[in-house]
């Protein structure tokens, strides 16, 4: 029996209703016959507050989970963001010294100081080092401070970080093309290189859908946005497009977003400035989110110029749920599936008035959002299903 730990930030407890990648690839791997410890934080970065967890109240799972102390911060872009890793970093370390050694170190990228420890670690012990990259650090932070020349200097570290850790991987998964050939630009030894969508497991989500389904006796065309709420997002593009058809008459349209973040109430009061039917229903469990999601008509994937995102957790739901999408999000890669399997439109970042004519074509279309969505159903099931994209992973791990 291989002994496994995992290793990550962003993840949910067990026996909290999410849908995680960390947590799915641990009992995967666990029914598998490996030994598995998944070892993370005490601070959950999505709500902001610490959590304890006790196995011997959870009965449920077949691994071991462990959670280590992180003083935490408040804001996502701050220095004590960075601070708080250090420490989780640090407790890491000193764990891993007093558990049984693994045979593979399987851990998630970023943060950057907790890999880097990881990779260090792996290395002095002689320990399979494989990296699963989530997020890329620091082109992520680079949108937000957008300063030629000065930005490169800033993240100049983190950058030198970002490329330790991909050199010293063994095997490199990432959760897209893209970010996988940001981790080959430096890794030239890696045996495994591989992309697997973060995705869904069908299974789970058709049974939410059924569990919680909505049904509406209005004449609303309904348009579904899943995510957080902060810089990245142009939420108010979308909002523009559709204060543009209602000045064309258009008044039937409701704008559904799901999610919460550091924008939200600028994004709600944008919303009543322009006078539009939109819902803010703040994070939602996922099967309540399933429920909502699947009753909307229309799913947008409205990301800001020049991010560094990919194929993100929202587009393997839009495709789950078999909408039709509206996407200004610049990723080739994405952009790519959206022709390709024909599932919706991509539009030119910023561009209202094009958002705002393709939104019509799908609204004065039932029969084509009914076609193009079957599409992107097609698409879940090819691409993004973990039944079947999950045993990418464990191929590898058994390599």
């Amino acid at each position: 029996m291989k002994n496994i730990a995992i290793i990550t930030q962003y993840v949910s407890m067990p026996g909290e209703k999410s849908n995680g990648r960390f947590r799915y690839l641990s009992s995967l791997l666990a029914d598998a016959n490996y030994k598995v410890e998944l070892i993370t934080t005490n601070f959950s970065h999505r709500d902001k507050k610490h959590r304890v967890f006790d196995q011997n109240n959870e009965k449920n799972i077949n691994y071991k989970f462990k959670m280590l102390s992180e003083p935490g911060y408040k804001k996502n872009i701050s220095l004590k963001r960075f601070y708080s890793h250090r420490v989780f970093a640090k407790n890491l370390k000193k764990y891993l010294k007093t558990i049984e050694r693994p045979d593979i170190i399987y851990c998630a990228v970023p943060s950057l100081d907790v890999a880097k420890t990881v990779a260090k670690f792996a290395e002095k012990n002689n320990i399979r080092f494989i990296v699963d990259i989530q997020d890329l650090w620091p082109e992520a932070f680079k949108m937000v401070f957008n300063l030629p020349i000065i930005s490169n200097l800033i993240f100049y570290p983190m950058k030198k970080s970002a490329d330790y850790i991909y050199s010293r991987a063994d095997d490199v998964i990432a959760v897209s093309e893209t970010y996988l050939n940001r981790a080959l630009e430096v890794n030239k030894k890696a045996k495994n290189k591989i992309s697997v969508f973060l995705g869904t497991d069908l299974d789970y989500f058709d049974k939410c859908k059924k569990d919680n389904e909505l049904k509406h006796f209005d004449d609303l065309v309904r348009i579904a946005y899943i995510g957080t709420l902060g810089h990245s997002y142009d939420i108010k593009c979308v909002i523009d497009a559709i204060s543009l058809l209602k000045e064309k008459g258009i008044e039937n349209i409701k704008f559904e977003v799901m999610g919460s973040g550091p924008l939200q109430s600028e994004f709600e009061n944008y919303a009543k400035e322009k006078n539009i039917n939109c819902e803010f229903t703040g994070k939602l469990e996922y099967p309540e989110m399933v429920g909502k999601l699947c009753s909307c008509d229309i799913a947008v994937n409205p990301i800001k110029h020049g991010s560094a995102g990919s194929i993100i957790n929202k587009v393997g739901d839009y495709a789950a749920a078999g909408l039709p999408v509206l996407n200004t999000q610049e990723s080739e890669e994405y952009r790519k599936l959206v022709e390709n399997y024909n599932i919706g439109y991509n539009c030119e970042n910023g561009n209202i008035e094009e958002l705002a004519n393709k939104l019509e074509i799908l609204y004065r279309d039932e029969n084509l959002r009914k076609k193009i969505g079957k599409n992107n159903r097609k698409l879940a099931e090819e691409k993004f299903d973990r039944k079947t994209t999950y045993k990418k992973i464990l191929n590898v791990l058994d390599s």
